[in-house]
């Protein structure tokens, strides 16, 4: 078993992606440990696919409404995608059994290539699915004309 992530196979394996930033903690320096504030919710899952057209972001954020959730795109093409869950309040009659929903904060950073389109990105929330579309530059094809061959 090699301990190195293989760039074959599953196309959701755990392989090194130089356009991805983590962030667990904007607080601190560290950027391999999450603070106790971040680390129950900042495992948030993000989809990235290209198509032909542009990018796309898809991040599962369930039970958040679009107020909760921001996304921003930094002057260096670094797509920011954060937001936060709030511990549900607790009355003092309450008896608890099992506490297993996540809460705290979460942050999510991409380095967006060349080809984005910096100025056109839109997103959308749906029954909990943030998708971030970051359409592309258009490459034309070069016109390709066919030469008589005298003879």
């Amino acid at each position: 078993m090699s301990l190195i992530p293989s760039f074959f196979g599953n196309r959701r394996s755990n392989v090194f992606d130089p356009f991805s930033l983590d962030v667990w903690d904007s607080t601190s320096s560290s950027l391999t440990t999450p603070s106790p504030e971040t680390s129950a919710f900042v495992s948030t899952r993000i989809d990235w696919k290209e198509t032909p057209e542009a990018h796309v972001f898809k991040a599962d954020v369930p039970g958040l409404k679009k107020e909760e959730v921001k996304v921003e795109v930094e002057d260096d093409r670094v797509l920011q995608i954060s937001g936060e869950r709030n511990v549900e309040k607790e009355d003092k009659n309450d008896t608890w059994h099992r506490v297993e929903r996540s809460s705290g904060k979460f942050m999510r950073r991409f380095r967006l290539p060349e080809n984005a389109k910096m100025d056109q990105i839109k997103a959308a929330m749906e029954n909990g699915v943030l998708t971030v579309t970051v359409p592309k530059v258009e490459v034309k094809k070069p016109d390709v004309k066919a030469i008589d061959i005298s003879g």
